[in-house]
């Protein structure tokens, strides 16, 4: 079920998810979601990681290569990320790669029936475009 909504977001264009792996192995998914056009040209990202191989730099090199899909394939102007404030994990990684903190939403997303605030996290195409290169070497060349 969960591959074929993902096979129609991409062929109405309002969402890409995209698999992580090691080894074969998938150890983690990332997504593009609710994709918004017009003078929005927006889009949520949203991730998870195996705990077996997290803390290596994996999630991160996949956020870069999604805002380079997002900027330069889709041409999108904003992506963000909101995260639950106890998350530490995940908000490491948008700390890493520098991503603009715009303050807690209140109250944003119901989680197992709970309404929880999450902080939320941006990056515009200007952005990108003056980090990209930045981002590329620290992230997507060999290390």
């Amino acid at each position: 079920m969960r591959c074929s909504a993902r096979q129609r977001e991409r062929q109405l264009g309002s969402g890409f998810g995209f698999g992580i792996f090691v080894d074969g192995d998938l150890c983690g998914e990332i997504n593009l979601s609710s994709i918004q056009r017009g003078p929005f040209q927006n889009a949520y990202v949203g991730y998870w990681i195996d705990e077996k191989v997290a803390g290596q730099g994996l999630m991160p090199e996949s956020l870069v290569v999604l805002a380079r899909f997002a900027f330069e394939e889709l041409h999108l102007h904003r992506i963000q990320v909101s995260i639950i404030p106890r998350n530490a994990a995940s908000r490491r990684v948008v700390t890493k790669l520098g991503l603009r903190e715009e303050g807690t939403a209140r109250r944003y997303l119901e989680i197992d029936g709970v309404w929880e605030d999450h902080v939320r996290y941006a990056m515009t195409a200007e952005e990108w475009e003056e980090r990209r290169d930045e981002l590329a070497a620290a992230w997507l060349t060999p290390r």
